[in-house]
């Protein structure tokens, strides 16, 4: 019995509207890291004596809240608009999302920030690949709490804006309501990179770690971008469980993965 209901999950992670949510996934942490890390890149080459100042901290955070808004955007309604392996893991423990299906959501994310940190590095001509580092007066449990602290800001924007209650008849939410539900998560994210890029890098996002971390070779305090986001993650799910989805509310949109939790 355990058995049949594992391979009736399996056929629902390869059907094709789960495919064609992971290929979403795929393409929009592409974006996103493409222009969060290209921005870095980009400020570098073109002022590299003052590229740890406040221009290059403003420019980072405006290319990261554009790039996060067009991300969720152009994938909201097709996977769910993810982009980031702490988001996936919240809703997975909302059970929005499977396991087994966040499993794959997290491999597209991971494919998708490390081909963009590899193509930024042939295209650019060889140019380092920035990673997230911790400044030098934190330590890493510190850093830990600020990037929990920061992913549950922006994932529980993500639980409120991207993912509300779906309108009478179970349909599509409009055009104009996605784009300004992606508008504040870009916006949240910008603020976090404002307030605490210098410190830790705001990364809030593992994929947006781990891609430059492969490319250039440099694993150093990975695991404090992997424990502080999933963890703020998951306190941001349970807190909008508590507080946004009392018993009886109507159910939640989330993209095109059947939500059976393995």
């Amino acid at each position: 019995m355990a058995s049949s209901n594992l391979l009736v999950h399996l056929r629902q992670c390869f059907s094709p509207p789960s495919l064609r949510s992971y290929l979403a996934e795929f393409i929009s942490t592409f974006l996103y890291v493409f222009t969060a890390v290209g921005s870095t890149i980009s400020s570098r080459m073109l002022s590299p004596d003052v590229a740890s100042g406040a221009a290059s901290l403003v420019a980072t955070a405006v290319a990261q809240a554009f790039g996060l808004f067009a991300a969720v955007l152009i994938s909201a309604d097709v996977s769910g608009g993810h982009a980031n392996p702490a988001v996936t893991f919240a809703f997975a423990i909302g059970g929005h999302i499977g396991a087994t299906s966040a499993v794959f959501y997290w491999v597209s994310q991971l494919l998708g920030s490390t081909f963009a940190c590899f193509l930024l590095h042939f295209l650019s001509a060889g140019q380092e690949v920035p990673t997230t580092r911790i400044a030098v007066a934190m330590t890493g449990f510190g850093a830990a709490i600020m990037e929990g602290v920061l992913t549950f800001l922006l994932v529980y924007t993500v639980h409120v804006a991207v993912d509300p209650p779906r309108p009478a008849g179970g349909g599509k939410r409009g055009f104009a309501a996605t784009a300004l539900g992606a508008l504040a998560v870009g916006l949240a994210a910008g603020a976090c990179v404002l307030s605490a890029g210098s410190l830790t890098g705001a990364s809030m996002n593992p994929a947006c770690s781990f891609g430059p971390a492969l490319v250039s070779g440099d694993f150093k305090n990975q695991a404090v971008y992997w424990a502080g986001p999933m963890i703020g993650a998951a306190v941001a799910a349970l807190a909008h469980q508590v507080l946004a989805c009392p018993p009886g509310a109507p159910e939640s949109r989330h993209g095109s993965v059947e939500a059976v939790v393995v």
